[in-house]
């Protein structure tokens, strides 16, 4: 398999080679050089988590995925999914859909909030979604892809991106073709994530298909799948050499990812660097996570809401089961505020930090 040949790979490169490293630098000028995102996670990446892995250095924060269609209908709950708080000074929108001209007006209304890039998202692989036609359904439609991205770059400005799976399975791995679609309509960057759409979540993703993307694309590469620890997203970068990194599951429960990876990167003094993570920190930084959280769904949604954060916040530690089996019967502000202050007591007196840490990214892995 090929990326891109003969003519191609010229008019591909004579397009988006000289934009690629001012490209770069407008994503990562609030991130410095440390080129780690959030990804778009349905359900997680709402504005207060994305505030919270903004603060703590998150180059880039993408929103859940938003439909295309429910978005041109004007529906509410779908408007709330663009909210942006004041801290996140950039974001990115993904988008899905199946249809060219119902992608291009989304892109047009998504463009009034001031993204700084527009996500096609071809990878997401719930049935629901392909039944609609979007999603991983377009892996098998190249072409179609092409037609969606050339709409959209049509209607905005603002940067288009398109995130990718290998292909539809693994008897039809299609990324360079996918790819190479996206990119002669006009995409500015790609994330792969090195699954194809039959594995979802599970066995190991492909960094190699990623490392041959990025070597061969002439514009930036974001990889994505199975990091789950800072050192995992240097790993990715050194073995695949690509532009940027995608953080979904191991930024669950641990926006901490974020800090550590600008620490690893050189963009915090060493003494800093150096400084561990204390359970009080993460009790601190889940009760800020809550308060963004009410501030944006109000306190009962959002305490409803934030169970499944102060699950992930708490797995890993001695104790945190019993403060879980509490927490998902919790539905206001004070309920929760004694729930950190037992997370306190019971992390820093039963665990060290050291072994935390450890249980923390073995129970993201799960």
């Amino acid at each position: 398999m090929f990326f891109l040949a003969g003519s191609r790979m010229r008019r591909a490169r004579e397009f988006a080679m000289n934009h690629k490293t001012s490209f770069l630098f407008s994503l990562g000028e609030e991130g410095g050089t440390a080129p780690f995102f959030l990804a778009p996670v349905a359900g997680y990446s709402d504005a207060a988590f994305r505030a919270v892995c903004a603060e703590l250095g998150a180059a880039l924060c993408y929103t859940e995925m938003v439909s295309a269609e429910a978005l041109i209908r004007g529906h509410a709950k779908t408007k709330k999914l663009l909210v942006r708080d004041p801290v996140e000074r950039q974001y990115a929108v993904q988008l899905f859909g199946a249809n060219p001209a119902t992608m291009a007006k989304a892109a047009e209304i998504v463009s009034a909030y001031g993204p700084v890039l527009i996500d096609l998202n071809c990878g997401c692989p719930v049935p629901k979604i392909i039944r609609a036609g979007a999603g991983s359904a377009l892996l098998r439609t190249p072409e179609r892809i092409g037609e969606i991205v050339r709409a959209m770059r049509g209607a905005t400005s603002v940067p288009i991106s398109v995130k990718l799976r290998t292909g539809w399975d693994q008897n039809s791995i299609n990324y360079p073709d996918t790819a190479s679609a996206a990119i002669e309509a006009g995409a500015r960057a790609i994330t792969l994530h090195g699954r194809t759409r039959a594995q979802g979540y599970s066995g190991k993703a492909d960094w190699e298909a990623i490392r041959t993307l990025a070597g061969q694309s002439p514009v930036p590469v974001f990889g994505s799948g199975d990091v789950f620890s800072a050192q995992d997203a240097i790993s990715m970068l050194r073995t695949t050499d690509c532009d940027g990194v995608m953080i979904a599951r191991g930024a669950i429960g641990n926006p901490f990812i974020f800090s550590e990876l600008r620490a690893l990167a050189g963009q915090t003094d060493a003494e800093r660097a150096g400084e561990p993570l204390s359970p009080r920190i993460i009790a601190r930084t889940a009760a800020r996570h809550l308060g963004l959280a009410i501030r944006y769904l109000g306190e009962r949604t959002a305490c409803i809401e934030f169970r499944k954060h102060f699950c992930a916040y708490t797995k890993g530690f001695a104790g945190g089961a019993a403060l879980r089996a509490h927490a998902v019967r919790c539905s206001t502000l004070k309920e929760y505020e004694a729930l950190f202050k037992k997370f306190e007591d019971i992390a820093d007196s039963s665990t060290s930090v050291e072994a935390a840490s450890n249980d923390l990214k073995r129970a993201n892995r799960a």
